[in-house]
């Protein structure tokens, strides 16, 4: 029997670790102690570019697309976050305004944790200082092979990575709830662009289309396309 994973039950889009994370246990109980729940329905901004860096987000419960909102009022995702991430914290620590929108994929709960209380908690655990240190390292370091990845991988095999890193690192089988429009959005191309690059996926038995799911056999082999 294969898994089903969905956006709003732990999976997202990056392999990257939140910051959030990163954080002491103890610095983690205390965001938690002040910080300001929020519902959002599907569709709702949770938050937009230009927005002060009074706080940043952390997902509890459903799912939120970051990216940024094109002229034409078209949302561009650049990535699904699910519960347990967060979002925001380095407009905090620049003290610049936020620089992506954020928008509700389906009910969500998030908590507000505001800037300046957790900036003057944070002073008293050092270990977590060190630790987001190494957390945004390796953000950069995740950054800059995905853009090698953009400029050297074919679609199909940009496109098996994405849903091999969505799966989890579980081997067999799994199904993934994602739209073919916001596989296109991570991938910054057409919906017919990320269409042809499924079809030859599908076409070398590597996943199977449903409607809104992509089930995915063996996601061993599927990782293994994608270094091709």
């Amino acid at each position: 029997m294969s898994r089903i994973i969905q956006l709003d039950a732990t999976r997202r889009s990056l392999v990257t670790p939140m910051l959030f994370s990163a954080l002491d246990s103890g610095l983690q109980e205390h965001c938690l102690k002040i910080s300001r729940h929020r519902s959002f329905g599907d569709g709702q901004i949770i938050q937009q570019r230009g927005d002060a860096a009074d706080g940043f987000w952390l997902i509890e419960r459903g799912a939120v697309r970051v990216g940024q909102f094109l002229p034409d009022g078209e949302f561009r995702a650049v990535a699904l976050l699910g519960p347990g991430d967060s979002y925001g914290e380095l407009a905090v620590f620049s003290g610049r305004p936020k620089i992506v929108d954020a928008v509700s994929r389906g009910e969500s709960v998030v908590r507000m944790i505001a800037a300046e209380p957790f900036l003057l908690a944070l002073a008293d655990y050092p270990g977590s200082g060190r630790a987001l240190l190494g957390a945004l390292s390796q953000q950069l370091q995740d950054t800059l092979s995905i853009l090698a990845g953009l400029r050297h991988g074919t679609n199909p095999a940009r496109l098996a990575g994405l849903l091999a890193t969505m799966a989890g690192e579980e081997a067999g089988a799994a199904s993934v709830t994602i739209t073919q429009q916001e596989l296109a959005d991570l991938l910054g191309v057409t919906r017919a662009t990320a269409n042809t690059a499924l079809r030859e996926l599908q076409e070398q038995r590597l996943v199977e289309r449903g409607y809104g799911t992509i089930r995915i056999p063996d996601r061993e082999k599927l990782a293994g396309f994608a270094l091709r």
